[in-house]
């Protein structure tokens, strides 16, 4: 008699890598690397958009967030990336959402000055010679900021100026203070050792946090690790350092990078996720500022 469970173990096993090939073969199943430069392309297409804001609303059209997107959009985009039409237009959500459409644009366009045209006509048109005026100018500025040493706009909580840390001789602040400002997916990790018993992490590419502070000096403390990649450092909206966290053991509270002014002032400090491949996560625990005024 045949081994029926043998056979059907057989068929199972074949249904099984007919599926595997079918899914590398089938293009959707799996998502789109990111195309080059994109965080660059973002930063700068929310800024001409909406200054950065995720709050942004346009009371003529009704477009929504950091990135303007138009509601019957958002409805759209939201099923197709996030699965749920009715998504809430979070900061995250606006951020991975914008990031999956503009892929697929880049990918059919090819460049990203087509993107920008397309971004604000949804005209398809590849030669700039056919563009109008006005769409010329928006794409001009979006390349500019995208080629140029900007940092992205700090305003995305709708902010209209920094909120600087009250003064001291030395000042500990903590990942939680209301000064310091995060933007994109950030989450909360627990653990006993550090400040308060809590960090702020995140993994995506992209995602930024900046605190302004007056001193002549600053300090980031946070955890190193097998787990932990890279971070761009700006300071005054100016990149001074690329920072990789991998360290063998894991310490909680490190200092990951310090500054010292030549004078007393008041300072930016932004932290940009790099997404190191297989280890993205960077934390924050603590900033700590040096030589404050006293009773400033």
């Amino acid at each position: 008699m045949p081994d029926v469970s043998g056979r059907f173990r057989t068929v199972a096993a074949a249904s099984l890598t007919a599926l595997m090939l079918l899914m590398l073969m089938v293009p959707g199943i799996t998502q789109a690397a990111d195309p080059p430069r994109i965080t660059r392309f973002m930063a700068a297409l929310g800024a001409v958009e909406s200054n950065g804001r995720y709050d942004a609303v346009n009371a003529t059209s009704g477009a929504i967030g950091k990135y303007q997107i138009l509601p019957a959009n958002w409805a759209s985009w939201s099923l197709r990336y996030l699965g749920n039409a009715s998504a809430s237009p979070t900061p995250r959500n606006q951020d991975y959402v914008a990031r999956r459409k503009l892929t697929a644009l880049y990918n059919w366009l090819g460049d990203w000055p087509s993107v920008a045209h397309w971004w604000l006509t949804g005209d398809g048109e590849r030669d700039p010679a056919r563009w109008s005026d006005a769409s010329r100018r928006y794409v001009d500025k979006i390349m500019a900021l995208m080629n140029s040493g900007w940092v992205p706009a700090r305003s995305s909580t709708g902010s209209s100026a920094p909120r600087t840390a009250p003064a001291g001789p030395v000042e500990v602040v903590d990942e939680s203070s209301r000064y310091v400002n995060y933007s994109g997916g950030w989450g909360q990790a627990q653990f006993a050792r550090y400040n308060g018993g809590m960090a702020r992490f995140a993994i995506d590419s992209g995602t930024t946090a900046w605190f302004t502070f007056q001193g002549t000096s600053i300090a980031w403390i946070g955890p190193v690790g097998p787990t932990r990649g890279r971070a761009n450092v700006y300071l005054d909206d100016v990149l001074v350092a690329t920072v990789d966290v991998y360290a063998r053991h894991f310490n909680p509270r490190a200092t990951i990078f310090s500054h010292a002014f030549d004078r007393l002032g008041t300072h930016t400090i932004t932290i940009e996720t790099v997404g190191t491949p297989g280890r993205e996560t960077i934390a924050i625990d603590e900033f700590r500022v040096g030589g404050a005024p006293v009773g400033g």
